[in-house]
């Protein structure tokens, strides 16, 4: 057996309760979220290869979608696996290195998605608010940089999550009450008085969703109070595209808010909050950037069209 992590721990593996424990609905739960997860990598790699084989979509805004759907992918990936694979399987036993693993990971990819949509807005407001100066100051050389910080941003921010993780001693039961690892099940279990490490996850992960929450909205309500000053038809444009945005930000930032933003308390509807906006969301995501979007869908028509084409040929 691999050593732990953390070596103070008797605990070497955790078993996941899963969404149920009847066998009838574990099979419902395997196909419905087997169709799911393939419908968001699937979705999400399809505005990927668009984005980087259309030269119609070479935007900071289709910059920014790209790492999106790159993040939702991974986001997905980091829980949905395991919940399909565990639906069916008698015991449902991850190890103790596995679970700080997916911990990290789930904090990774999440964290990345928050600060790609906070680019998003930003790149919506100087888009709308500054038009003149968007072009000099949403280069790609800037776009880059901050995506980069982005990156780095979450790789702290996952860092500083696995380490609370690491320093909560596991001394007896080993039942988590959920389907993947995350630090609020891992709280429960923990031979230890949790209130610092729980403190600390909300200054943490509940206060990056809620500061990039608020901060998400006041940039969209000055934007869309920017509108006034722009033709009918830039208004219809502009606001079909940041509709898109406000819809992904609240079904996203709500149940996270839920999650990390209160006491180490549990309440029956966590899991499935969390399903929410850890397979949801990555799943709605494609669709809600691909159906009102036209150029999105214009760029995936004409890349579709070419490869009939080119096979026609062959």
């Amino acid at each position: 057996m691999k050593p732990n992590l953390f070596q103070n721990n008797s605990v070497t593996e955790f078993i996941l309760l899963g969404l149920t424990q009847d066998p009838m609905r574990q099979k419902v739960v395997f196909v419905i979220f087997f169709i799911f997860y393939v419908g968001t990598v699937v979705g999400n790699l399809l505005i990927i290869v668009t984005i980087k084989s259309s030269r119609t979509l070479e935007s900071p805004m289709y910059f920014f979608l790209f790492y999106l759907s790159l993040a939702d992918s991974c986001f997905s990936t980091s829980t949905a696996p395991r919940l399909i694979v565990d639906a069916l399987s008698a015991k449902k036993i991850i190890s103790y290195n596995e679970c700080m693993t997916q911990v990290f990971s789930l904090h990774l990819f999440g964290c990345m998605e928050i600060f790609v949509l906070i680019l998003m807005a930003v790149d919506r407001y100087v888009a709308i608010c500054k038009p003149l100066r968007y072009p000099t100051i949403m280069s790609r050389q800037v776009c880059t940089i901050l995506i980069v910080l982005a990156w780095i941003g979450s790789f702290i921010h996952s860092i500083a999550q696995i380490i609370l993780a690491l320093r909560l001693p596991f001394c007896g039961p080993n039942l988590i009450d959920h389907y993947c690892c995350d630090l609020q099940p891992l709280l429960k279990l923990a031979c230890m008085d949790t209130y610092v490490i729980n403190t600390l996850l909300v200054s943490n992960s509940g206060a990056i969703c809620s500061s990039s929450f608020v901060i998400l909205m006041i940039s969209y309500i000055v934007i869309l109070h920017s509108l006034r000053n722009h033709s009918a038809e830039g208004r219809k444009k502009a606001l079909s595209t940041c509709t898109s945005h406000i819809i992904v930000v609240v079904l996203f930032f709500g149940p996270c808010i839920f999650i990390y933003t209160r006491p180490p308390t549990t309440f029956p509807m966590d899991k499935l909050v969390a399903v929410f906006y850890t397979i949801g969301t990555p799943f709605l995501n494609p669709l809600i950037y691909t159906l009102r979007n036209v150029e999105v869908k214009n760029a995936m028509r004409k890349l579709w069209h070419l490869k009939i084409t080119s096979e026609n040929k062959k």
